[in-house]
């Protein structure tokens, strides 16, 4: 079952979200058992017509525990989440890849342009150290798309990558350096380089393999090993398929296709447009498994739809790729 708005989900614009957010909401209670079942419990049916912030979201939790899929299928592949071994792992099982790709695409060159024009360089160690991760997956796709000869993952070879960098910023090459953020400090205590043509992109992740910093004091750190002005961020998430991005200062933007709400830490029913909360997230893409999350971030939503992550709500376990607290 194909609902007819997929064809144009990555052309949602401000003025038909709402609408589009209805229909996803009216596809997913129907063929979702496990979302239908939390919407009942909550009292909600499909023909209530509600805000988009009245929309009941699922808890990221569920991911861990049950099949959260939208119709029956056989999934082209399974995302897991990192963490740690007494934490259980999410799974998102993903049945389109091709859907997938087009949200990260789209997402990429809303803010990047073509990823033809870029060299990328992967320091994602904590990643490429097991498999079914959604983020190697989508950088190995902006490679094979870039087709860059200087493109490659990075495990620990921080001799190799300060060397390529250092070849990729002779020759005036854009690169894109996308680093879980453990990594990125390590590599950035021994090596230094002014980089001009390099942006440098942290995903998030400390994991407990080093001591917990604040955003700006890692921001601040790797800015003067790579003499940058500002430190790009990622902000996705194994459940989501949809990816909002920072150009600095920690400030995400969403592609259209997505949106952030709040919700009160004490009442998770009462949500908010903008303001202080736990972090909700619309993702339209989300279409074949649910396009409605409650997170366990807690952030600040701006009126213009914007938002900072300011840490994790207490009693959440740890991700690899969550972010650091302010």
């Amino acid at each position: 079952m194909i609902p007819p708005f997929v064809n144009n989900l990555f052309e949602v614009n401000a003025a038909n979200f709402s609408n589009v957010a209805h229909e996803a909401f009216s596809f997913q209670y129907a063929n979702n058992p496990v979302y239908q079942s939390f919407c009942k419990a909550l009292k909600v049916n499909e023909g209530n017509m509600l805000p988009d912030r009245e929309i009941p979201f699922l808890p990221i939790s569920f991911f861990k525990t049950h099949h959260v899929v939208s119709t029956a299928f056989q999934p082209e592949a399974v995302f897991e989440s990192s963490g740690t071994s007494q934490t259980v792992q999410s799974k998102h099982e993903v049945k389109s890849l091709a859907l997938y790709e087009d949200s990260f695409f789209n997402a990429f060159e809303l803010q990047y342009g073509n990823p033809e024009n870029w060299c990328f360089l992967g320091l994602l160690p904590s990643y490429l150290e097991r498999k079914h991760s959604s983020l190697v997956y989508m950088v190995k796709r902006l490679m094979d798309e870039s087709q860059h000869p200087g493109n490659g993952f990075y495990l620990n070879e921080f001799d190799k990558l300060f060397e390529a960098m250092k070849l990729l910023e002779t020759n005036g090459q854009q690169t894109m350096l996308i680093g879980v953020t453990f990594g990125l400090l390590d590599f950035a205590e021994k090596y230094r380089l002014n980089c001009y043509n390099t942006t440098i992109m942290e995903t998030g992740g400390m994991k407990g393999r080093r001591e917990e910093l604040t955003r700006d004091e890692v921001h601040q750190q790797l800015k003067e090993s790579f003499g940058v002005k500002a430190i790009h961020s990622e902000y996705g998430m194994t459940e989501l398929l949809s990816q909002a991005y920072s150009k600095g200062e920690g400030l995400f933007h969403c592609p259209p296709w997505m949106k952030v709400l709040v919700r009160d830490e004490d009442d998770p029913l009462q949500i908010h447009t903008n303001g202080k909360g736990a972090i909700n997230i619309i993702d339209l893409a989300n279409l074949y498994s649910c396009s409605f999350i409650a997170t366990d971030d807690v952030g600040e939503v701006y009126e213009d739809g914007s938002f900072r992550i300011l840490g994790r709500m207490d009693n959440s376990d740890i991700r690899g790729c969550s972010l650091l607290a302010l």
